[in-house]
């Protein structure tokens, strides 16, 4: 049902690797920095004051783009994002699902609401996506969550 390259699987297991490094593991916003390829999307949490939340029990899923992901945004969204935070705030809600969703739970044009309260609907016809973002590497599993990363930013209505 859920399709995987090599390459994703091989990144997966050394995400997950590192999140339990030294036989302890670590909550989802420690395992985005861990990782070194989530700098821009921790540094808008920051900026959000959404870390605490993050940090918190959970079980949260979060949709995580990459850095590459918020460099295909047009020029100058970032910052002007990082100069509004409620806006801010709903764009990085809307990648947060409530509960723990694993990639083995998501079935074609299953809809679920983001913690922003409105829904994003999931395709598996040609991989596995978020509303028109790729699910790239899958089931990331944390203290309080799962993380799943995408290759864009998904934007709230």
């Amino acid at each position: 049902m859920f399709r995987t390259t090599a390459l994703a699987l091989t990144a997966s297991t050394a995400l997950s690797t590192a999140a339990f490094a030294g036989g302890h593991a670590m909550d989802i916003v420690d395992t985005a920095v861990a990782n070194g390829n989530f700098t821009t999307l921790v540094a808008a949490v920051e900026a959000a004051g959404l870390v605490d939340t993050l940090k918190g029990d959970g079980p949260f899923t979060v949709f995580a783009p990459t850095d590459e992901a918020f460099a295909a945004l047009p020029e100058g969204t970032i910052e002007a994002l990082l100069a509004d935070i409620p806006t801010l705030t709903g764009i990085l809600t809307y990648h947060v699902i409530p509960g723990a969703v694993m990639s083995s739970d998501l079935t074609e044009g299953m809809t679920a609401e983001t913690v922003n309260g409105q829904s994003v609907t999931f395709t598996l016809d040609g991989g596995a996506m978020i509303n028109g973002a790729n699910i790239v590497m899958a089931d990331i599993e944390t203290t309080n969550g799962v993380i799943h990363v995408i290759d864009a930013v998904i934007l709230p209505e």
